[in-house]
């Protein structure tokens, strides 16, 4: 059985960084770039929806009062914006906005960190993007593992839900390097190599999880947070200054909750 769910972790890790890549990958080089607006209105609703109904509810199942779980969930939100406000726990998801200051188009949002002009040719600023992409990946791995060790229905609702956020994210990635003027191989090679940093995150947090079982609640309270961190902080925001296709963002937020809702066959225990 600890083979199997080792499996399945190594497989949900794997999918988790090559799917999100690949996603990404077509987002950027083929299919119309509205595309990546309507992942993202999926993506809002997945994450909302796997943390509010299956990570906290689990992490309260696993033993956790709710005065044990809810000021560590205000504590995972706030370490997550400092973390990303010092840069280190993520390159600002919202600092690479594909859509922005591509090809000398003028960007009217200075929301976020204007990365693609003089700063993005650097070899520092590159070499920052992927370095931050693999620890977010392998920390991704972590919060996969621990979902398993919980209930496999939940990891794997978990590793869905971070392939639907990784999507945006990663596509920004991609534009940062293209406009640094890396060829579409290469930066789709590197993004490729740093996704693989989730295997590592899973392996180790089974291993460690697996001999102290009573981390895991914790550390699913955590992966809500960040869940709920990035959907409300990086995700709602581009939302409202969507103004078309209104219907069609609302639809597939709605999609991504009914995902979750449904396609865990209610996730009882």
């Amino acid at each position: 059985m600890s083979a199997s769910l080792l499996t399945q972790i190594v497989l949900a890790c794997l999918l988790g960084g090559l799917l999100s890549v690949a996603g990404a990958a077509l987002v950027m080089f083929g299919l119309p770039r509205k595309w990546l607006g309507f992942t993202v209105s999926f993506s809002t609703g997945l994450l909302l929806a796997t943390a509010t109904l299956h990570l906290l509810p689990e992490a309260l199942e696993s033993g956790l009062t709710p005065r044990e779980v809810f000021p560590l969930l205000l504590g995972g939100i706030l370490a997550f914006f400092m973390l990303e406000k010092y840069a280190l726990w993520r390159h600002a998801h919202a600092g690479t906005d594909p859509d922005a200051h591509q090809g000398d188009v003028q960007c009217d949002d200075h929301t976020h960190g204007h990365h693609h002009h003089g700063v993005a040719g650097s070899q520092g600023e590159t070499l920052s993007i992927l370095v931050g992409d693999g620890f977010h990946n392998f920390t991704d791995g972590l919060l996969i593992a621990a979902a398993f060790l919980a209930d496999p229905a939940l990891g794997w609702g978990t590793t869905l839900a971070i392939i639907a956020h990784e999507v945006p994210q990663e596509a920004g990635d991609f534009a940062i390097l293209l406009a640094a003027g890396w060829k579409r191989g290469r930066a789709l090679l590197w993004n490729g190599v740093s996704s693989l940093t989730a295997v590592a995150g899973g392996i180790i947090g089974y291993f460690a999880f697996e001999s102290a079982r009573d981390w895991v609640p914790y550390i699913l309270t955590i992966t809500a947070a960040s869940f709920l961190y990035i959907a409300i902080a990086d995700l709602m925001p581009r939302l409202k200054r969507e103004t078309k296709s209104v219907g069609w963002h609302g639809l597939l937020l709605a999609a991504g909750i009914a995902l979750v809702v449904f396609g865990s066959g209610g996730h009882s225990h």
